[in-house]
């Protein structure tokens, strides 16, 4: 069996703490055990490892995400990055393909695929081992996941299981699917629940061969490097709608050990251990009322219940939290995120302005986990000038090999290569000049730090 984790979505239900490429995934809210805090990521990988799962494990997505997935979890988990975001189909199909041609995998080999943000007990792991077993009993072509709705919702896709007489009842471990309704308004809701239907938890299994031959039937590649390379060209469609639908011996398996969707604020709050996350006060009369707050300046709430007041570099969100979702809604598309994560550490936006005379000036301060380094890059488009605020470091311009420490002001050219590595926590302002201020603008030689050494010749 190998697993895949799917992280997608827009990052707008937890807004603003969740932006384009921090989604919820890698927001550190969740009590860890050790009395921190760990992200959904790092909670679920946390667990397969103790499941001893996570070497079959791969994640899956988009290309932006890669350094903050690494931050996070660092080299314990595979992860394919999609150049484009397809939805829960491609995903699923790029990772099918990627472990037959790379990893090897069997064509009868399981593959279970569910979201990179589950929420479940350790217990559900032991669950995910008896996929191969059922779908073989079965003669299955896929095995869905399902649970009992806890009310009539129509945020969730659910399945609606063959009565037991029509089923023959010779399983009690799973039941033949009968159809598939897709969030569904709540009155139509509430009569799937009379008929036993079950929320779709998005966690699916199926053989190798089934999506393999299922690409070749639409005439898509089946091969990992071919698929990638025409990515940008395919289907924008989930999983559900193009293969579970259209599956006729399909099979779900009841669960109700504990599964939640932490997607929306009124439902992730009874999970963060406190009411107050970061600088911030509560008054005695505000009821079921949490702040989430990654701003320096503290956060006060008087006399306002059943609120969630959050806030980060890119905004303030206060609103009921039965109705938080509405934000989704609010939200402009583009703009830079204000902060984020690296694999080498953070970064924050101070300030982002145009020049009025066709250039940009762009101000983040960089903070660098140490031991830690960027790539041996150059930017075509830009000058930048760093301040050292604190911390010692090892700097690298053109093949030139320094230390850098608290007070350093160091130029950098357009098109000049540099790299820069923290000895200790490593503190710096770089401040950016430039026609076109875009991630794009960059390019790369080398990544790990004895490959750069080597190429300067400092080694």
């Amino acid at each position: 069996m190998r697993i895949v984790l799917l992280s997608g979505g827009s990052g707008k239900r937890l807004w603003p703490l969740s932006n384009e490429i921090r989604s919820k995934l890698f927001l550190k809210l969740l009590p860890s055990e050790d009395g921190g805090k760990e992200s959904m990521l790092q909670r679920i990988c946390r667990q397969l490892d103790e499941a001893g799962l996570l070497p079959l494990a791969s994640i899956v997505a988009h290309e932006s995400q890669a350094e903050l997935t690494q931050h996070q979890v660092g080299d314990r988990i595979a992860f394919l990055a999609e150049p484009y975001r397809r939805g829960t189909f491609t995903a699923a199909a790029l990772a099918a393909s990627y472990l037959h041609a790379e990893r090897l995998a069997a064509a009868d080999e399981t593959i279970c695929v569910m979201p990179a943000d589950l929420f479940v007990e350790a217990g559900f792991f032991r669950l995910l081992r008896e996929f191969p077993g059922i779908l073989a009993r079965s003669g299955a072509e896929l095995a869905l996941l399902g649970t009992t709705p806890a009310h009539p919702s129509s945020q969730y896709g659910y399945i609606v299981p063959q009565p037991p007489d029509a089923s023959g009842g010779e399983a009690k471990d799973y039941r033949p699917v009968a159809r598939f309704v897709e969030k569904p308004g709540e009155a139509d809701a509430l009569v799937l629940m009379k008929q036993q239907a079950l929320w779709n938890c998005g966690v699916f299994a199926f053989p190798l061969h089934v999506m393999l031959a299922h690409l070749r039937r639409k005439g898509l590649p089946a091969e990992y490097e071919s698929l990638l390379a025409c990515y940008e060209r395919l289907p924008e469609a989930s999983f559900d709608v193009e293969i579970a639908e259209k599956t006729r011996r399909c099979v779900v398996i009841p669960y109700d050990r504990g599964w939640r969707d932490l997607g929306d604020w009124r439902v992730l709050t009874e999970y963060l251990g406190s009411s107050i996350v970061g600088r911030g006060e509560i008054s005695g009369d505000s009821l079921h009322t949490h702040v989430v707050n990654e701003l320096d300046s503290p956060v006060h709430v008087i006399g306002l219940s059943n609120v969630i007041v959050a806030a980060s570099p890119d905004g303030i969100l206060v609103a009921d939290k039965d109705g938080a979702n509405r934000i989704k809604q609010q939200l402009p598309g583009g703009g830079k995120p204000a902060s984020g994560e690296k694999r080498w550490g953070s970064y924050r936006l101070l300030d982002h302005a145009k020049t009025g005379m066709g250039t940009e000036a762009l101000t983040k301060k960089i903070a660098m986990l140490p031991g830690k380094n960027t790539s041996y890059h150059r930017h075509r488009k830009r000058d930048e000038t760093w301040t050292v605020l604190s911390g010692t470091g090892e700097f690298i311009l053109e093949t030139v090999h320094a230390r850098i420490q608290a007070g350093d002001v160091l130029s950098i050219p357009a098109g000049a290569k540099h790299a820069v590595k923290a000895i200790t926590p490593l503190v710096y302002i770089d401040i950016q000049l430039g026609t076109e201020l875009l991630e794009e603008d960059s390019e790369r030689f080398a990544i790990a730090w004895e490959e750069i050494l080597r190429l300067c010749g400092s080694r």
